[in-house]
């Protein structure tokens, strides 16, 4: 990274700081508490220009790359993961789908309302018997005329019921044979598309999550994105790029565990000093620091590779593989360093460990992660 690129990413990341500790952080633990979606702060963060963060500024976005993109998420959800991981799902999945695969008067349609935020975005891959068997979803769209009909139901989907628009991925051929499912872009209001169940959930309890279902849905054939068949294969693309964002918000989530670790141990004293000043509790630090550190690196080379339109199957999987344990792991140190106190909901470290676990689980478990990262590693050496 360029010092004038370098530059940019702080100033960013300054700004997306100032915003969460002035809009974000007072109402963290009410919106928790509650599930709340807090529809307004991404409305606000759209005039800033973080809902658009990739989008070129010729429909309506920012234009910056990815290292600022990273440098925002980690932002946001070093104060709270539930608005960086909507962040992330808005920017990386439906944005990014639409503006990687939509044709020109799609993206002049959709990318100007996605990236001010006019519109929150949905990205619907996954089913209720099919994770990462995505081949054998159940979603169906047959084609009637110039028009597809949707039936299925969706799970587990960031803003299922508050979207205003949705990149679903549905099945137009036989199950598990190749190049069978095809995405298309579905609106809110569309005769047939609705919002289902709202999940309960231990952490990210602010980032909606919900069923879509869709019941004779017929969208017009304007709203199919790429070619009949090539559903999975952008879904595969759109995930590298969404894998740095989940890097990213679990290095905001580490960061964020880190510090209210660091500034408790400075604080505690026992035996008539700080606990900074134990061994037990200063080599926790130490680690700490030193795997967010790791994980960074592994986060802009990913960033980098992207940045520069180069493969990053690879490089995304580790990253987001490798950055999502250490968040359990850092958070769960600093429970540990905060001791009772960490168990109670007065502290923020207990929102940190609770929200940390969902980084290594969506968007592809650490399992998944480790399957793409041996079979780009195997393949790499042929």
């Amino acid at each position: 990274m360029n010092f004038e690129r370098q530059e940019l990413t702080e100033q960013v990341a300054q700004t997306a700081r100032e915003f969460a500790r002035q809009h974000i952080l007072p109402n963290v633990m009410k919106w928790d508490e509650s599930q709340e979606f807090p529809l307004q702060v991404f409305k606000d963060m759209g005039q800033l220009g973080l809902m658009g963060v990739l989008v070129p500024e010729q429909y309506g976005g920012a234009g910056l790359s990815y290292f600022e993109y990273v440098a925002i998420i980690s932002e946001i959800a070093r104060v709270c993961g539930s608005v960086g991981l909507s962040l992330a799902a808005h920017n990386s999945l439906c944005t990014g789908h639409i503006l990687t695969f939509g044709n020109e008067e799609q993206k002049q349609r959709f990318l100007p309302k996605l990236a001010t935020a006019e519109w929150i975005g949905a990205w619907g891959l996954t089913e209720a018997n099919t994770g990462s068997d995505a081949g054998n979803m159940r979603t169906t769209a047959v084609k009637e005329g110039d028009e597809w009909v949707l039936n299925g139901t969706k799970n587990w989907i960031t803003h299922g019921i508050s979207g205003d628009v949705a990149v679903v991925v549905a099945r137009t051929g036989e199950p598990r044979t190749r190049n069978n499912a095809t995405a298309f872009i579905v609106e809110r209001g569309t005769p047939g598309f609705t919002g289902g169940k709202k999940e309960n959930k231990l952490g990210m309890r602010a980032s909606e999550t919900a069923e879509m279902i869709f019941d004779n849905c017929r969208i017009p054939d304007a709203n199919r994105l790429g070619e009949v068949g090539d559903g999975f294969k952008q879904a595969m693309k759109v995930l590298d790029g969404g894998r740095i964002s989940i890097a990213a918000l679990s290095l905001g989530i580490a960061k964020g565990a880190f510090d209210a670790a660091v500034a408790y141990s400075k604080e505690r004293h026992q035996f008539d000093q700080p606990i900074s000043n134990f061994q037990g509790i200063s080599f926790k630090l130490a680690d700490m620091a030193t795997e967010i550190a790791a994980a960074e690196l592994l986060t802009n080379q990913a960033a980098d590779l992207k940045n520069r339109a180069q493969k990053v199957t690879k490089e995304a999987a580790m990253a987001k593989y490798y950055a999502s344990e250490v968040a359990v792991r850092v958070a769960t140190d600093a429970v540990q360093i905060f001791g009772g106190y960490g168990y109670t909901k007065d502290f923020p470290v207990e929102k940190f460990y609770r929200d940390s676990k969902l980084c290594t689980i969506g968007e592809g478990t650490s399992e998944i992660q480790k399957i793409v990262i041996a079979r780009e590693a195997i393949g790499g050496e042929k």
